[in-house]
C-alpha cells in the first residue's frame, strides 16, 4: 500500500510537470491500476480470512458457551445431589436422636421391665430356630385349615354344588359365605328351614374342635330398610348374624364362649349395588372358622421356640 501511494504521487508529479510522454504515462497508468488490482486483490483476501475467522471464532464461542451450560447444569445436579445428602444425613441424626432417646428411656423401666427385655434379647438372637419354628407352626395351622376345608365340604356336599354356599381357606382361617336367599326370609332376620339345616351340619364340625373359635358377620346390600323391627342396615346385619349364633347355640349346644356376633352393614361390598346381581352378593353372611386369639399369641411367643445348642 505504501508502494501505491508512492507511484500515484510520482504519476501526478510527472503529469503535473509535463516531461512524460504519452507512452511513458501509459506504462506508468498501466502500473499504477495492476498496483491498485493486486491491492484490491489483499484486500479481499484479507477480508475472506478476517470473515473465516470471524466465523470460527463465533463457532468456537457457541461451543464454548454449550460447554459452560452443561458444566453449569451438572454443577447444579450436583448441588441438588449434595442437599438431599444433606437432607437425609439431618434425618439419619434425628432418626439416631430419637433412637437415643427412646434407648434413654428404656434406663427408667422397672427391674422387671429390664429382666423381661433381656431374655427377649437373648431369645431373639436364636432367630434362625425361632423362624423355622414359626415356619413350621404356619405350615401345620395351614395343614388344619385345609383339613377343616375339606371337611366342611364334604359335610355340606348335598349344597356345595349351590352357588349359595361356598367355603375357603385363608391364611389361618376358614370362611364359609352364605347367601341371604338360603338363610333368611326377605327383608328379616329370621332363618330359613334350609338354614337351619346347613348351620346344623356346620355345628357338627365346630362341636368336633373345641380350640376354634366362630365370628359370625352379616352383611347387607345398600338399599334402604326401615320398618317396626329393624332400624337400618346396621341393625339387619347384626339382628342377622345374632339369629345364627343363637341357632348354633340353643338349637345345636355349641359353646357360646366359641361365639361372635357381628355386624357389617352394607359395608365391605364384594359386588357393585349398581346392579340386582351385585346387591345379591353383597348379602350374604359370612361363618368365620379361626383359631383362638390366645393360640395366636402362644404361636408368637418367643419362650416356645426351641433354645438353641449350647444356650
Amino acid at each position: 500500500m505504501r508502494k501505491l501511494s508512492w507511484l500515484i504521487m510520482v504519476a501526478v508529479f510527472t503529469i503535473t510537470s509535463g516531461c512524460v510522454s504519452k507512452k511513458e504515462y501509459d506504462a506508468l497508468q498501466a502500473q499504477l491500476q495492476e498496483q491498485m488490482n493486486a491491492a484490491q486483490q489483499s484486500l479481499a483476501d484479507c477480508q475472506e480470512t478476517y470473515s473465516a475467522y470471524r466465523t470460527r471464532t463465533t463457532t468456537e464461542i457457541q461451543t464454548l458457551e454449550r460447554s459452560l451450560n452443561r458444566a453449569q447444569n451438572s454443577t447444579s445436579l450436583r448441588e441438588q445431589k449434595i442437599q438431599s445428602l444433606e437432607e437425609q444425613v439431618a434425618d439419619l441424626k434425628k432418626q439416631r436422636e430419637q433412637q437415643l432417646s427412646q434407648v434413654g428411656d428404656l434406663t427408667v423401666l422397672s427391674k422387671a421391665a429390664n429382666e423381661n427385655i433381656n431374655k427377649t434379647l437373648t431369645q431373639l438372637q436364636q432367630k434362625d430356630k425361632y423362624i423355622q419354628f414359626l415356619q413350621e407352626a404356619r405350615s401345620k395351622a395351614d395343614s388344619i385349615n385345609l383339613a377343616l376345608a375339606v371337611n366342611l365340604k364334604s359335610v355340606l356336599r348335598d349344597g356345595i354344588a349351590d352357588q349359595d354356599i361356598d367355603v375357603k381357606v385363608d391364611k389361618t382361617v376358614v370362611f364359609i359365605n352364605l347367601s341371604d336367599k338360603m338363610l333368611y326370609q326377605s327383608g328379616s332376620a329370621t332363618l330359613t328351614p334350609r338354614a337351619k339345616e346347613v348351620l346344623g351340619k356346620i355345628a357338627k364340625i365346630i362341636e368336633s374342635r373345641p380350640d376354634l373359635e366362630v365370628m359370625v358377620e352379616g352383611y347387607t346390600d345398600n338399599v334402604p330398610i326401615k320398618n317396626d323391627c329393624i332400624e337400618d342396615n346396621w341393625d339387619l346385619s347384626v339382628k342377622r348374624s345374632t339369629s345364627v349364633v343363637r341357632t348354633l347355640q340353643n338349637q345345636y349346644n355349641i359353646d357360646p364362649n366359641k361365639l361372635i356376633a357381628a355386624g357389617r352393614g352394607e359395608y365391605n361390598t364384594l359386588a357393585s349395588n349398581d346392579t340386582a346381581e351385585g346387591r345379591a352378593i353383597n348379602r350374604r353372611t359370612r361363618i368365620i372358622i379361626m383359631p383362638k386369639l390366645n393360640q395366636f399369641y402362644e404361636l408368637l411367643n418367643p419362650a416356645n421356640a426351641p433354645v438353641a445348642e449350647g444356650n
